[in-house]
């Protein structure tokens, strides 16, 4: 049987992920994965954000990444996610309220939408919140690789929202890295002691024409984060290409062993590494978790055109306000 990327049973597998507290996220095998996998998202937010931005985040989950926003002092971040218990997660969290809650409020305003991000038009329902400075898609992109009309509704979504000169960003998983290792491997199953991937008889001979870039899906489990959940390759020469017809343009796309190569040379990002706890004096990342970061890249486009952040329409902003459980908005699909 064809493996499928279910939507919902994507947002039921993230939606079911109970939150952990402090001391559950130290004990995880896998925490210096974690750990650099923010460190990767705290750059791109570093090096790409400015004060007063406005921020889309495309599959927000749980909203783990406002901490970073606020330190990039933006003014307005609009949040949306196809998981109603983690849009739920997120508000609490930019409330202050659990575990993952810091107790002090953000110094922007927010709203946050339940909506699948790859099916429905998000122009309208943002209408009043656009244009943006910069969208954010955190490890979910490659979900929208299903279908064709997927990955278009997805940068449609991307390219109708952003102001011209806005950027992009993101981390996928890195395809070539995937069949690299998928025909290094004597069946269609490839694993270390963290993670594991299985593709299905389809791709028995393991090629992968350019042809047919969507729906070349197969199972991905890791250690403490994912559970045999179905993604789909994507293959980045696709999405980039596809990407132009959408008035986008690659300005970066670097393997996180590259990324990491390049970026932990900046002084800053160094003491980041240290204070992130990801090169923590005596204890190192596992063989394993380094493999694991492999099978990940990250990226920036860019939209084409400029309109300096000075010309931009005046829009409130930056005010902190709690969100209600009956402020969150639905899109049905």
């Amino acid at each position: 049987m064809a493996i499928q990327v279910d939507p919902a049973l994507v947002a039921d597998h993230y939606s079911r992920r109970e939150n952990q507290t402090r001391e559950d996220r130290e004990a995880s095998p896998i925490i210096h994965l974690k750990k650099l996998n923010n460190w990767v998202k705290s750059v791109l937010i570093r090096i790409y954000a400015q004060a007063g931005d406005r921020v889309l985040d495309l599959a927000c989950g749980k909203g783990g990444d406002l901490v970073k926003w606020d330190k990039a002092r933006i003014s307005h971040y609009v949040g949306v996610d196809i998981a109603k218990g983690s849009v739920e997660d997120a508000r609490l969290r930019y409330e202050g309220v659990g575990s993952n809650g810091r107790g002090l409020p953000y110094h922007f305003s927010a709203r946050l939408l339940c909506a699948d991000c790859w099916k429905v038009s998000l122009e309208e329902p943002l209408k009043d919140d656009a244009p943006f400075d910069i969208i954010s898609c955190q490890f979910a992109l490659h979900y929208s690789f299903s279908e064709e009309a997927r990955a278009r509704r997805a940068l449609q979504n991307v390219s109708s929202l952003l102001r011209p000169g806005g950027v992009f960003i993101g981390t996928i998983p890195d395809a070539n890295v995937l069949v690299r290792k998928l025909r290094e491997a004597p069946g269609l199953e490839v694993s270390n002691s963290v993670y594991r991937f299985r593709f299905d008889d389809r791709h028995a001979d393991k090629r992968f024409p350019a042809k047919q870039p969507y729906g070349n899906t197969y199972i991905f489990a890791l250690e403490d984060a994912i559970a045999s959940v179905p993604e789909a390759l994507i293959p980045f020469s696709a999405l980039s290409t596809l990407a132009e017809e959408y008035g986008l343009t690659v300005e970066v796309r670097s393997n996180f062993h590259s990324f990491i190569a390049e970026h932990s040379r900046n002084p800053e990002f160094a003491e980041l590494l240290r204070t992130m706890g990801v090169a923590e004096r005596g204890k190192q990342m596992s063989a394993a978790e380094w493999d694991a970061a492999y099978l990940y890249l990250a990226f920036v486009f860019r939209k084409v055109g400029e309109a300096p952040r000075s010309e931009r329409p005046k829009q409130p902003g930056g005010i902190y306000k709690p969100i209600q459980p009956h402020e969150i908005v639905f899109i049905p699909s």
